[in-house]
């Protein structure tokens, strides 16, 4: 559920007011991103996938198995990291999509754009009144 705009607009503020503040802490709080996580593992599976293929050639040119050996490990685990860090950036950034045109009844009982957790504090308040009415928020209890 979105903020309202005025909760927003306070939100910008103290965020830009904890950057004025320690611009250090701001800066590392921007390279922290999902975004710069991605770039960063990607440029070292880069250096990875080079390292892996100089190896490769340097075995094949000087007929060292070893070393055509160490470029291939080199190489698919550099590319397997580029893969699994490229799957887990998209999956941070793009959520998954619900099955569309799949309702079930749990699904229509939901209210729209009520969060899972909004709820469950909506059924704890129920058994809160229920206790407070006094049949101890079970259904078919009661009180003696």
């Amino acid at each position: 559920m979105p903020l309202p705009e005025d909760e927003e607009r306070q939100l910008q503020e103290i965020e830009q007011a904890l950057y004025r503040d320690d611009p250090k802490f701001g800066r590392r709080m921007r390279a922290s991103g999902p975004g710069a996580h991605y770039k960063r593992k990607l440029m070292q599976a880069l250096a990875g996938i080079m390292i892996g293929v100089g190896l490769l050639s340097a075995g094949a040119v000087t007929h060292r198995v070893y070393l055509e050996a160490a470029g291939v490990v080199i190489l698919l685990l550099s590319l397997t990291w580029a893969v699994v860090s490229w799957q887990r950036y998209a999956a941070r950034v793009r959520p998954a999509r619900s099955r569309a045109g799949t309702k079930t009844a749990k699904d229509a009982k939901r209210r729209p754009g009520q969060t899972r957790r909004a709820r469950m504090m909506e059924r704890m308040e129920e058994r809160w009144r229920r206790r407070q009415q006094g049949n101890g928020g079970m259904p078919g209890r009661t009180r003696s």
